[in-house]
């Protein structure tokens, strides 16, 4: 208020608001986009959907080879179709591309213009006014599409309500030597085209998108798909490591629960590769249909959180806080999946005070519900994949 104060003896209050604005979403986007936000311009609206600058680049290196492959060498001519604010369209000129941006809504196609220039980058990116139907698929090289996933008022995850919406989305993508679509991590696997390649990318634990390549952008070396019709790839950042798979998922093998429990990384779980981080870990499902692991002896990798299981009960409140007294237990981390428990009313009841901390695991077994007790494991000698 101070500040507002001071800055509106000497320029209009229209001014002063949009300067204040940009200051505050300058400040949130440093999440995103590290030490280069406090030089950007942003949207409300185009930051929320905005990339992570880490996966912008991880995913503008790959399509940059694309493009590259499928041009007549020298830089790769990239169409960033509904390209808001500039994030992807940045990364993409900076690996390298020559990329043409096309946005629909005049304000933010402005934003990204002034982006472009504040990093430098104005001979090697450009932004039309234009929605993505405008845009000739076959005069690049490549093209990325990210569809509008907000309303003015919530997300959208019907593939269908994006804009474009799915179909027409495809139909561009498809007309393109190669292509790279965005999608919400939840995206349904019918809405995944024959051939395709599906890659979920998580940010440190955190899945952060679906990103379907087509055309030339599909590795040649990936495994073949089968009656899937697409293949599936995780991604962890800012690491880089991936995991593939094609056709069916396989299925784990399931067995009595062992000394440790591994969480699989949300990427590995999306793309329906829990089989394989079993592989990894020499470990068996807990129950068929919940993504928990369990082993009998340490493993790390980077693909899944280990603990150690040091109680398992049948689930019940009462028991629980028993257990957790006995052991002088005051902080726990609650994890759950196949749980219908509400972990903030259960964190109420159990009333704990004591000094030790653990981690809770709530989870279905055969259908009956059980908890886990359970410590956090950083192997010192375990063998690392």
């Amino acid at each position: 208020m101070t500040a507002a104060s001071l800055l509106r003896r000497d320029h209009s209050a229209e001014l002063v608001s949009a300067a204040l604005t940009q200051a505050q979403l300058r400040a949130r986007a440093a999440v995103k986009f590290g030490a280069a936000a406090a030089r950007m311009y942003f949207t409300p609206d185009g930051l929320e959907q905005a990339t992570r600058a880490e996966v912008a680049a991880h995913r503008a290196r790959r399509l940059a080879g694309a493009a590259g492959a499928s041009g007549a060498g020298g830089r790769g001519r990239v169409a960033d179709l509904c390209c808001g604010i500039g994030g992807d369209l940045l990364a993409l000129a900076a690996a390298g591309c020559a990329v043409e941006g096309f946005e629909r809504d005049e304000l933010t196609a402005a934003v990204a213009r002034a982006n472009i220039e504040a990093l430098g980058l104005s001979g090697a990116a450009t932004v039309r006014t234009a929605g993505a139907a405008e845009a000739d698929p076959g005069r690049y090289d490549a093209v990325f599409i990210d569809p509008a996933r907000r309303t003015s008022a919530r997300r959208v995850f019907d593939p269908m309500a994006y804009s474009p919406p799915w179909p027409e989305v495809m139909e561009i993508a498809a007309a393109a030597p190669a292509a790279c679509v965005k999608a919400a991590p939840g995206l349904p696997y019918e809405f995944v085209p024959e051939g395709a390649e599906v890659e979920w990318v998580s940010y440190r634990g955190e899945v952060k998108e679906a990103a379907i390549w087509l055309g030339a952008a599909v590795p040649e070396h990936a495994p073949e798909a089968g009656t899937g019709g697409f293949l599936r790839r995780a991604t962890l950042q800012p690491s880089g490591v991936t995991l593939t798979g094609g056709g069916e998922p396989r299925q784990a093998e399931r067995g009595p629960a062992g000394r440790y429990l591994y969480e699989p990384d949300g990427a590995a779980i999306r793309a329906h590769l829990v089989a394989e981080v079993a592989d990894i870990v020499r470990g068996r499902l807990l129950d068929p249909h919940i993504a928990y692991i369990t082993g009998d002896e340490p493993v790390s990798t980077p693909w899944a959180s280990c603990y150690e299981i040091l109680e398992m009960m049948p689930f019940s409140g009462k028991r629980l806080r028993a257990a957790l007294r006995e052991r002088n237990v005051g902080t726990v981390t609650i994890k759950k999946r196949g749980s219908a428990v509400d972990i903030e009313r259960l964190r109420r009841d159990l009333r704990l005070s004591g000094d030790e901390s653990l981690v809770v695991v709530l989870t279905r077994i055969d259908d009956k519900p059980y908890a886990l007790l359970c410590a956090p494991v950083v192997p010192a000698n375990a063998t690392a994949n």
